[in-house]
């Protein structure tokens, strides 16, 4: 009975670490009707660091991207000034649910992107990828930023 219990502990610790994983400040998970997708992020949830953003850049490795977290829910506007590569741009509420996707935003374009109002979280990954994932709308988003008491999938 013991080996058992060795053997049962042994076959969860694989999903446990999956689960810690996830929920590191810098990964972002994402899940939807399409499958899943995981990015490993920059944090950028100070002011400074979210002027900054992705600014200056040449290349963002595929599973890349940039998580800027606001300290509560508002109306944002995104731009891609001195930004050498395209972006998507997924915006999410206080729970972490998708309301919306720019899809491939201009390098250097300095029009407004309106996000939307009531949000909290933004993820930049490159251009084109939410479309080839199938991200969008509705998409939930899990990472340790996002309250869990609120959360549409919260860690742990």
């Amino acid at each position: 009975m013991r080996r058992r219990a060795v053997l049962a502990g042994l076959v969860a610790l694989p999903a446990l670490a999956r689960a810690e994983e996830a929920c590191r400040w810098h990964v972002v998970e994402l899940r939807g009707g399409w499958g899943r997708a995981r990015f490993t992020v920059e944090v950028a949830d100070t002011p400074a660091a979210r002027a900054q953003g992705l600014m200056h850049r040449e290349r963002l490795a595929s599973g890349a991207g940039m998580l800027f977290v606001y300290p509560r829910p508002q109306t944002v506007y995104f731009w891609m000034r001195n930004t050498l590569i395209p972006l998507d741009m997924i915006f999410a509420g206080a729970d972490g649910v998708v309301r919306r996707v720019h899809h491939m935003a201009r390098p250097l374009d300095e029009t407004p992107v309106h996000g939307g109002d009531d949000i909290r979280f933004v993820l930049e990954i490159n251009g084109g990828l939410a479309a080839r994932l199938g991200i969008g709308p509705g998409s939930e988003m899990r990472h340790p930023a996002i309250d869990p008491r609120l959360a549409a999938w919260p860690c742990g």
